[in-house]
């Protein structure tokens, strides 16, 4: 229930300025608030106003530096989860704000490729992590690279570098932490340059034609990825060979029968640092990161399990972030980390919406986690998405309707019901029965996290949304966040207030 008040903190106070003036007081004299008294809106809008007022520009450099990427968290997968977690707590939900919500300045920013009028993640990934839009479907390279090209890989002209190298060129430590395998396309933007995000272990290369280095290579030996100083995430097996089990019985999915694991140690040993391998949860949160400076830690073969399904030796999204700085924070000249919530985006290619819910759920407590361990005059914090999906918030059913439930307004035209929430398309498309009705889904079981949510279009696996993604900030001039901006834009208004990269800088 506390992390829950801490979420909602700026609505809170609102009420307990608003409960003074603008309260309902039934016969038993308990006093409620009242959404029906002109006053409760009113001055729940001069709280706001004031506090908006009273709030003054921080033009400090950030030392600090924390991006937050909710994997395809469309600005209505926010919407949804304000109400499914309030809902889990007893309120309405429509009222209330996750975590990064109560940030002081937010933004929009575009998000399609160079080649695609919707993003992947990893032209998304390499836009907002390095600063210049690509084509669909590659990592770390401009545009002048097209998805398996791998001459134009190897070639180097074309590659480009972002905030994880400029904040090593300027003394600081870095990190990532995600819920998806750390070779996936969104973190692999951060690092290595591919033609194909889908080259994620030398098994995964073309069988003829010319050899490119994978992304697990690049992340152990690459000029970027071999400095990383934390690394949390799944994907363990891209990191052994397929005639090798780890710890856990998994067997591996390399097929050069190159051991990355020990290479990491090795190559963090010869860079002066003291490595540490983890890949559960006591292992990391035991870790004495006052002994150890460098982590890789590996929790699962593939991505790391949804929250709803995860085991005792999962450990959540927010202890990952924790630990990270924790770490991180012994840096003398600042940090920066990337975190993502990747498994939002996997829930939404399922249609499975409850899963969705409940990562963005788990996502704003790893936020709100990591702004309890950092001093905010001093750390840039920024919240955003890649890209959205096609997740739609409808009907017109009454306040404290179970949002992962049925309207409860109307029917459809053909007198069946629908759900609050539904997809454009996707798996969870349902045929017409022998007599050509819409599926009546009064019967489904809703409740079930594995149910799929009704889609227009059949199709395999979900599709992106093209819309503008919504931009949170907080911290040293998180006010260069406001308006409509190119995705790109982000790491150099971010490079900016941290003093790094070689663009302009708040330094210069």
């Amino acid at each position: 229930m506390a992390q829950f008040l801490t979420v909602c903190f700026l609505y809170v106070l609102t009420l307990l300025y608003v409960s003074s003036r603008s309260i309902h007081k039934s016969n038993s004299e308990t006093p409620t608030f009242d959404e029906k008294n002109r006053d409760h809106w009113n001055l729940q809008a001069q709280w706001i106003l004031r506090t908006k007022l009273a709030s003054p520009l921080n033009t400090k450099v950030a030392k600090n530096v924390i991006l937050f990427l909710g994997d395809g968290m469309s600005i209505t997968t926010l919407a949804a989860t304000r109400v499914y977690l309030g809902q889990k707590y007893g309120h309405l939900g429509e009222e209330l704000k996750l975590s990064f919500e109560a940030f002081p300045y937010t933004g929009l920013a575009k998000t399609y490729c160079v080649d695609h009028n919707v993003a992947d993640s990893a032209c998304s990934g390499t836009a907002y992590l390095t600063g210049v839009k690509a084509n669909s479907g590659t990592v770390g390279l401009s545009a002048a690279v097209k998805r398996g090209d791998c001459k134009g890989q190897r070639d180097g002209i074309h590659s480009v570098t972002g905030l994880m190298d400029w904040a090593q060129k300027a003394g600081k430590g870095t990190g990532f932490v995600t819920t998806t395998r750390v070779t996936h396309a969104t973190p692999a933007a951060s690092y290595a340059h591919s033609a194909d995000r889908r080259w994620e272990a030398d098994s995964d290369l073309p069988k003829k034609g010319l050899r490119c280095e994978d992304i697990a290579t690049q992340l152990v030996k690459g000029q970027v990825g071999s400095k990383i100083d934390v690394i949390l995430g799944g994907g363990r097996r891209n990191f052994f060979s397929k005639n090798q089990k780890d710890i856990e019985g998994y067997n591996g999915y390399r097929s050069d029968g190159v051991d990355l694991i020990r290479e990491w140690k090795l190559k963090k040993e010869a860079l002066g640092v003291s490595p540490k391998y983890v890949y559960h949860k006591a292992g990391l949160l035991s870790l004495d990161e006052n002994h150890y400076n460098s982590v890789l830690g590996l929790f699962s073969p593939d991505h790391m399990p949804y929250h709803l399904e995860a085991g005792d030796d999962d450990p959540t999204l927010s202890e990952m972030t924790q630990k990270a700085i924790q770490i991180l924070k012994k840096k003398k000249n600042g940090f920066f980390l990337f975190v993502e919530g990747g498994r939002i985006d996997t829930a939404h290619h399922e249609t499975k919406t409850r899963k969705a819910l409940d990562e963005t759920a788990e996502f704003a407590k790893a936020v709100e986690a990591a702004l309890r361990l950092v001093d905010l005059q001093e750390t840039l914090v920024v919240v955003t998405s890649d890209h959205s999906h096609t997740m739609t918030y409808n009907g017109y059913s009454k306040r404290g309707t179970d949002i992962l439930g049925l309207a409860n307004k109307m029917n459809g035209s053909d007198n069946m019901p629908y759900t609050i929430l539904s997809y454009a398309n996707g798996p969870g498309y349902k045929p017409d029965d022998q007599h050509q009705k819409r599926h009546n889904l009064a019967f489904d079981n809703l409740s079930h996290i594995n149910y799929t949510y009704p889609a227009l279009v059949p199709i395999a696996r979900e599709t992106h949304g093209g819309e503008d993604v919504a931009v949170f900030a907080r911290g040293p001039w998180a006010h260069l966040f406001t308006g409509n901006y190119e995705q790109n834009f982000l790491p150099h208004a971010i490079a900016y207030a941290a003093c790094m990269g070689p663009g302009l800088t708040s330094c210069k």
